[in-house]
């Protein structure tokens, strides 16, 4: 009775045929797996780094998890093998990959959006998005190896950089991230409506200025949302970084330019040296990739939450 009473309701619900009543509770389970993924990440995540916070307050001798999470948090020095995780140090290292990645991503990627929307033609469109899609594909430790063989090399006569060095790593990340912003930008530029373009050369207005003065902040909300996901994508870049930037993390001023020219270990990473490096298999310093890796969590959180709300301000309905 219980079943047949539920069947019958979501057959009132989505409709008198039973496909539909398939097709429902297909969509609600993969809809329903994708959050208990999630939340089973966020489970393991704060779970081993509540184990860890506990066995470095007993290593500091300090009273409790929350003042070794403090000390996590507010350190500056990263050496698992002397018990220190400060997470400042790598976190500097990926303050630095994303502020330069996005010097160099956003603006190309807005600036290919704007060529592939209102100048390209139908036949040069589809040959180039679909090769920027392509793009997007290629494996991620591949960037890192073209950083060390290319991209090194041409930047130490004129930078002199170290062989591992986060300008490398930071320009090869930029270009990791332009096919997202140029996609996600040309998507949203190619739904503004051509009445506003003709609206714009009705009054005089050149293809530049309906392109910069009408297009683009009539799709702002579209591109400032390929902005946070490709720094989201910045952030958690794992191979091409831990390849290129080195594999010591140092406490630097992200926004000094000279210290780009040095190596650093991002967060991602100092996550994959806890993970597959000496402490692999468990003790406090194989923990320390699961506080790392929830401090990477929160900060991609936050970035989308921030996202959603300045799109949902800045959008335009038409």
């Amino acid at each position: 009775m219980g079943a047949d009473r539920i069947t019958q309701d979501l057959t009132r619900r989505t409709g008198n045929s039973s496909q539909e009543v398939l097709a429902w509770a297909f969509f609600f389970t993969c809809a329903l797996l994708s959050i208990l993924t999630t939340i089973g990440i966020a489970l393991l995540l704060i779970n081993e780094s509540l184990r860890f916070f506990s066995e470095t307050a007993g290593l500091l001798g300090v009273s409790g998890e929350t003042a070794s999470l403090m000390e996590f948090l507010t350190g500056t020095t990263w050496r698992p093998s002397n018990h220190q995780f400060g997470v400042l140090a790598p976190l500097t290292g990926t303050l630095m990959v994303t502020i330069g990645s996005a010097i160099i991503a956003l603006p190309l990627g807005v600036a290919t959006a704007l060529y592939l929307s209102e100048y390209a033609s139908k036949r040069a469109r589809s040959v180039l998005k679909p090769a920027l899609e392509i793009l997007a594909g290629v494996p991620t430790v591949i960037y890192g190896f073209f950083a060390l063989v290319y991209i090194t090399p041409l930047l130490e006569p004129i930078f002199h950089v170290s062989f591992f060095n986060m300008m490398s790593a930071s320009i090869v990340v930029g270009i990791m991230i332009i096919p997202m912003v140029a996609s996600i930008s040309e998507d949203a530029m190619s739904a503004v409506p051509d009445e506003l373009r003709q609206a714009g050369y009705g009054m005089g207005a050149t293809k530049l200025d309906v392109s910069i003065g009408i297009v683009i902040p009539a799709a702002i909300s579209g591109i400032f949302s390929s902005f946070i996901l490709a720094l989201s994508r910045a952030i958690g870049e794992t191979m091409a970084v831990t390849v290129a930037a080195g594999s010591v993390a140092f406490f630097r001023n992200p926004f000094n330019p000279f210290a780009f020219t040095k190596p650093n270990m991002p967060m991602t990473a100092a996550i994959v040296n806890s993970l597959t490096g000496d402490f692999a298999g468990g003790g406090i310093a194989y923990r320390s990739a699961f506080a790392v890796g929830l401090t990477l969590f929160v900060i991609t959180l936050l970035m989308n939450v921030v996202s959603d709300l300045i799109a949902e301000r800045y959008r335009e309905e038409y």
